[in-house]
């Protein structure tokens, strides 16, 4: 018997019909859906960006790169400018189609770029720059080709433009450093935009700029300097060229920048220490204000401004005196006995010395119980010493029984009062923080635990202890204004308009030190003062015929350590392995105007080299002695009892 068939009932045509119509519906609802999702991205999400395709049909928007800001001194020197030069630049979308087939594609960019180097020299290295910045821009903006055209380019060029669609001649703006090498590392230099910043930028406010500031105060004060952009909305053909002006909003130029250096007294500063390595900065107390930022050896910052060849950035990077290296701001070193009067004060603030307290030097420290001894630079021994004749002698065992007793935490508590170990926020780019040592750091760094000796160590600015030449500056100063610490600054004042009054920036107090007797601030600047005009003062040498009065500090930093028993003999040393020399001060010292400090690498002795930068460098600015020449014996200015010679093995 054959299988049976099923009759279908008109309750199952209409379940199926149902079914069949339910999943009929549910497609044509997610058909709908997708369109309407798709009308959503269109007409909505993306509305602005293809009204603006649109519109790119029959207007184009050209940006127009502000006038960067100038940069003067405080006497109105100018520092950094802007000189007109002529670029030629490539709108690619403007770029005719060389193949004919209606795209525009790198070929087409070659063909023209092929035909344009025989009218125009273009350098192997105008085409790679060009590569790389056309590919980060929009096809609408122009990209530069070359850059400081001749006079008989241009007039090559101007004969054939007919034949270069999308190729334009424009006038621009070229940073340029009239003073050359002098403040490099204060002021910095500007070079062509990279990926790196493009990350960070307000793409639309630098369209059509092709530079940033990238160190020192091109750098750190960009926002000021760059101005806000413009544009020129034009209505163009099919062929994209110009028919009318549609809008026009002008770029607004950056603002002028008037920074506290005084050229004359940087010149000077850097003269100082032509031949060496070293730094010198000079900060006004009382305001904070960057008087001087000299790091030597320097370099010219013109070289970077169009891009810095291989061969030349190489030799500055290879170079081993390191020009490229802001020794002011980046240098960190021991500061030896230059924070003395710091350590001195820290003693008081804990009580581990006071007033007329004394310790006998025998020429060594030891801690008890041990037998190792931590040499004074005297090896005789300077006796019974009082704070006042530490501070003026350098006496460093009176520094190690202080620094023993005090401890490290709170030895290292009160210096970071100072500022050390940390950036002084001052205002410019790659900042050091020296380094201020506590048992976590040595146990973090070299999982090893504090011992009493690195106590004693740091008690005379040695050890661990690392200080950058800003930091000694802004500690001086704060010494200077009696523990009122004002963070340094290199702007001075800005100008927005050229007809406009200049508006001086504000000093920021950042604190104020504490002291357990107020009268402990004239008792450590007495001690300074003493280092320069006492008969057993250090650096009594720089005080002769001073017609003010100096604050002032030695300081001899070891490169490298010697054994307990051997002597110093930097007649036996390679140039590079001898002492640093350092010295810190301020003037007048009762009505401080400057604050410096001074380091020159391998220098030696800090009174006998680094003294008298100081002394001529407060000189030019008190004075205005910019050309004077170092005080001689041979020309009976110093007396030669006056003169203390160099001990081997000594620290000052």
């Amino acid at each position: 018997m054959g299988e049976r068939l099923s009759i279908k009932t008109e309750r199952d045509e209409q379940q199926l019909f149902n079914s069949r119509a339910i999943v009929a519906g549910l497609i044509v609802l997610f058909a709908l859906g997708g369109i309407m999702t798709r009308l959503y991205f269109l007409q909505i999400k993306e509305h602005a960006a293809y009204t603006e395709l649109s519109k790119q049909n029959y207007q184009k928007h050209i940006p127009r790169a502000p006038t960067r800001g100038q940069i003067y001194d405080r006497n109105g020197v100018r520092l950094a400018d802007n000189h007109a030069q002529y670029v030629l630049e490539v709108v690619w979308d403007s770029v005719p189609d060389q193949n004919g087939d209606g795209k525009k594609r790198w070929n087409d960019m070659q063909l023209m770029l092929d035909r344009l180097t025989k009218i125009v020299p273009l350098s192997e290295k105008d085409l790679r720059v060009f590569g790389q910045q056309v590919n980060r821009r929009s096809r609408y903006q122009p990209t530069p080709l070359k850059e400081n055209m001749t006079e008989q380019e241009m007039a090559m060029f101007a004969v054939n433009k007919s034949r270069f669609p999308g190729v334009n001649l424009e006038r621009r703006m070229q940073r340029y450093y009239p003073l050359g090498t002098v403040a490099s590392h204060v002021i910095g230099y500007v070079g062509r935009i990279d990926d790196r910043d493009l990350e960070r930028l307000d793409k639309s406010n630098y369209a059509g700029t092709s530079h940033i500031g990238k160190i020192g105060v091109e750098a750190a004060h960009e926002g000021r300097l760059h101005g806000q952009a413009g544009y020129d909305l034009a209505e163009v053909d099919a062929h994209g060229r110009h028919q009318d002006m549609i809008e026009r909003k002008e770029a607004v130029g950056g603002q002028d920048l008037i920074l506290g250096l005084d050229i004359n007294l940087q010149l000077k500063a850097e003269a100082l220490l032509k031949g060496e390595r070293g730094a010198v900065v000079a900060i006004d107390p009382r305001n904070g204000e960057v008087l001087a930022m000299a790091s030597v050896p320097t370099f010219d910052p013109n070289l970077f401004v169009d891009g810095i060849s291989s061969k030349v950035y190489s030799e500055l990077r290879d170079d081993p005196d390191r020009p490229l290296y802001n020794r002011a701001l980046q240098g960190a070193y021991p500061p030896g006995s230059t924070v003395k009067p710091m350590n001195t004060l820290a003693g008081l603030y804990e009580k581990v010395i006071w007033p007329g307290k004394t310790v006998y030097d025998p020429g060594f420290f030891q801690i008890p119980g041990h037998k190792h001894r931590y040499r004074c630079w005297k090896k005789s021994g300077h006796g019974g010493v009082s704070m006042d004749y530490a501070i003026a002698q350098s006496c460093d065992t009176f520094f190690y029984d202080m620094a023993y007793r005090m401890g490290v935490d709170k030895f290292s508590g009160y210096m970071s009062l100072f500022g050390f170990g940390k950036k002084t926020g001052v205002d410019l780019t790659s900042e050091s923080d020296g380094l201020m040592p506590t048992p976590e750091w040595k146990q973090r760094r070299y999982k090893q635990v504090w011992y009493p000796g690195d106590t004693v160590n740091i008690g005379i600015g040695q050890g661990y202890w690392l200080a950058t030449p800003i930091q000694l500056a802004h500690a001086t100063a704060s010494v200077a204004m009696r523990g009122k610490r004002i963070r340094p600054h290199v702007l001075r004042a800005v100008r927005t308009a050229k007809n406009k009054p200049e508006q001086i920036l504000e000093p920021e107090v950042i604190a104020q030190i504490p002291a357990r007797d107020q009268r402990h601030w004239e008792m450590v600047v007495q001690g300074m003062v003493h280092v320069v005009h006492a008969s057993y003062g250090t650096a009594k040498r720089i005080g002769v015929g001073a017609p003010y009065t100096i604050a002032g500090k030695t300081g001899t930093a070891q490169v490298f350590g010697i054994a307990q028993n051997a002597r110093y003999d930097a007649s036996r040393l390679a140039k590079r392995l001898h002492d640093h020399a350092l010295f810190v001060g301020f003037a007048p010292a009762d009505n401080p105007q400057i604050a410096v400090s001074v380091i020159v690498e391998n220098g030696g002795g800090g009174s006998s080299t680094a003294a008298p930068i100081a002394r001529r460098v407060m000189d030019a600015y008190l004075l205005k002695k910019y050309d004077d020449e170092e005080p001689s014996e041979e020309k009976g200015e110093v007396e030669p009892a006056d003169i203390v010679p160099r001990v081997e093995g000594a620290e000052e």
